[in-house]
């Protein structure tokens, strides 16, 4: 209610609101004054299905009251909680603010910790028990929603069990992919390849680089056009961390497996997003959330 631009929308709700809560009052009185002649057998007089009559009792007391008290408690709950449009109520409360507040108050119960967690590395906090506990809670209400609960990822998601990475391994890559978040792109190369033929060709170069089924006769054709991709994937195909470019050395395919999968992505291109979780996340969060993820492929020995 608080978020309206315009006036209007305020007044109309708290306008509408408590119209219909004394229209409901207002019924009950009109409903009082409504006198109706009694007969002898005290019925309405009205017969349906040749035996069914409707009796001339009124309302009970304790219904009448009942109607009476929830509306003055429709009144009473307006003015102390924000019902009327914008206005916020006497005890001042929304549920924004107990969110805020309970949050704020977790926060300093749990501050010691944390403070304690950011003065050790990501191996200590690897090692230590309740950071993984910790961080494995962070990890699922954050993470989880892409890379899975076991961090394995899915199809375009990768996973984070395993040594293949596309932005680096290392603590600080990790911390800097978490904080910041990665965008990657991989422009639609087909024209720049040549013909639907030269782009086939180049797709099985391509799985020859990391001993995938290929046909070798295409895979030799491709050699040359594959120069349209070693500016980010390299020479040798082994791919570029600063720039996110993959390994296609290995047998780790995050936009599919196979020809198809491999031509699709030089036609149409690929487009990645993580976004950045320091929007939701603190920076001691953050590193022991790191230390967690670091974990998952460096796992004690």
């Amino acid at each position: 209610m608080s978020d309206f631009t315009s006036y209007f929308w305020h007044y109309y709700v708290a306008g509408l609101t408590l119209i219909s809560i004394l229209a409901c009052l207002g019924l009950l009185w009109y409903a009082s004054r409504v006198k109706v002649t009694p007969t002898k057998d005290n019925t309405t007089g009205h017969v349906w299905d040749e035996d069914i009559i409707e009796k001339d009792n009124p309302l009970p007391k304790w219904w009448v009251w009942m109607f009476i008290i929830t509306v003055v408690f429709a009144l009473v709950y307006g003015l102390l909680y924000p019902m009327f449009g914008k206005f916020p109520g006497l005890l001042n409360w929304s549920s924004v603010g107990q969110y805020q507040a309970e949050r704020a108050a977790n926060e300093a119960r749990v501050a010691p910790k944390f403070e304690a967690f950011a003065q050790m590395s990501v191996q200590q906090l690897a090692a230590d028990p309740v950071a993984m506990q910790i961080g494995e809670s962070l990890f699922m209400n954050n993470c989880a929603v892409c890379h899975a609960a076991d961090a394995r990822g899915s199809l375009t998601f990768p996973n984070l069990t395993d040594k293949d990475w596309i932005w680096g391994g290392d603590p600080e890559a990790i911390k800097v992919s978490i904080t910041q978040g990665r965008v990657a792109v991989m422009p639609p190369l087909a024209e720049a390849v040549g013909s639907p033929e030269d782009v086939l060709n180049v797709a099985h170069y391509v799985l020859s680089l990391s001993g995938a089924p290929h046909d070798s006769v295409r895979a030799a054709a491709g050699k040359a056009n594959f120069a349209t991709c070693i500016a980010c994937h390299g020479a040798e195909g082994k791919g570029n961390y600063l720039i996110g470019a993959p390994n296609l050395t290995d047998d780790i395919w995050l936009h599919g497996f196979g020809v198809d999968a491999v031509v699709r992505s030089i036609n149409e291109g690929i487009m990645n997003v993580m976004p950045p979780q320091n929007v939701l996340l603190s920076e001691q969060q953050i590193h022991v959330l790191t230390g967690y993820v670091w974990a998952k492929s460096n796992p004690p020995q």
